[in-house]
């Protein structure tokens, strides 16, 4: 009776919040780290199938690291505990058993900006099948506000220089801790100190038939990569080496569609390595299909922290990338 009146209530304060701007009460700021989620759900559920299947989906590797990192942090409670500022966390997922099965996503319930999703089901395995069915666009609803968050986060301190948009013709919004370390005609490369390494934006443009065929784009996107290392990104002196940054020889980049900036894309998630010394990471590249200009434009961030968590800087240097405007 407990779980069904509360999610009664959830239900209730999601419908309330659909009404119209003048009856709306104020919603205070929601709270969190980036990349948390707040998991409510009883612990016969967290324990058991339902709770591996949330796991399963939430806390998912992320691709493209060093090391295995979950996709978010999970902050599991109980329904009895759910209450008071916890409520306003910005990403919160709600599972219960109830006499219906439904899957609602909902936007502000408690605090703005706030996405809260809700599984239902009459029983373990229908909330399991829920959760499959629907993880996906709940995952994609969470990421989204995430980066919005974190690009709200840069405008607070952004930098000022205008080499992207006198060479490229296109604007990001990079925080200020980030300085042009190297501007070619064809070439820009951001970067930024963190602790035991550094991270980097570079963008420059290729031809709009470089990449000749779907069976080799795979190839392309590798060859593309290590001649733009060979050239623009040295490592550290070798006697009788160039050595360069190079994409890492035995594992394949994931590659993705998708869509930046208003325009097709492709999203490319590996890593990265020196030719001729130990030193690599991962890297994140959108090639994306600029036909207003004739070209491929190619916008790719990267890490180097060894020995350290990498999903956040990646995810950084994701919502930086994803602000981009085309002028």
């Amino acid at each position: 009776m407990k779980k069904l009146l509360g999610l009664l209530t959830l239900v209730l304060i999601v419908n309330n919040s659909c009404k119209d701007d003048k009856e709306a009460k104020y919603l205070p700021e929601s709270i969190g780290a980036i990349n948390s989620l707040a998991v409510v759900m009883d612990n016969q559920l967290w324990q058991g199938e339902a709770g591996d299947k949330v796991r399963e989906y939430f806390a998912a590797p992320v691709a493209g690291l060093t090391m295995e990192e979950p996709l978010f942090t999970i902050n599991f409670m109980p329904q009895s505990v759910f209450t008071g500022s916890i409520r306003n966390t910005r990403s919160i997922l709600f599972i219960t058993k109830d006499s219906t099965s439904k899957t609602l996503i909902k936007t502000d319930v408690y605090a703005k900006p706030q996405k809260v999703a809700v599984i239902s089901g009459t029983n373990v395995q229908d909330i399991i099948k829920n959760i499959e069915a629907s993880a996906s666009e709940i995952i994609n609803a969470f990421k989204g506000l995430e980066i919005t968050e974190a690009q709200k986060r840069f405008q607070r301190s952004l930098n000022k220089e205008k080499v992207l948009s006198d060479n490229f013709g296109i604007t990001l919004d990079i925080p200020s801790a980030y300085k042009v370390g190297r501007q070619e005609p064809n070439f820009v490369w951001y970067s930024r100190q963190v602790p035991k390494g550094e991270m980097s934006v570079i963008v420059y443009a290729m031809p709009e038939d470089y990449f000749k065929t779907d069976t080799t784009f795979v190839k392309d996107i590798i060859r593309m990569r290590d001649s733009i290392g060979s050239v623009y990104i040295p490592g550290e002196d070798i006697a009788g080496k160039q050595n360069h940054m190079i994409t890492e020889k035995y594992l394949a980049p994931q590659v993705y569609p998708t869509e930046v900036g208003g325009q097709k894309a492709v999203e490319v998630r590996g890593l990265w390595e020196m030719s001729d010394y130990p030193m690599g990471g991962p890297y994140l590249l959108y090639i994306i299909n600029d036909k207003a200009k004739n070209r491929k434009l190619i916008v790719e961030g990267f890490t180097f922290a060894p020995a350290t968590q990498k999903r956040d800087n990646m995810f950084e240097l994701e919502a930086i990338i994803k602000s981009i405007k085309f002028n």
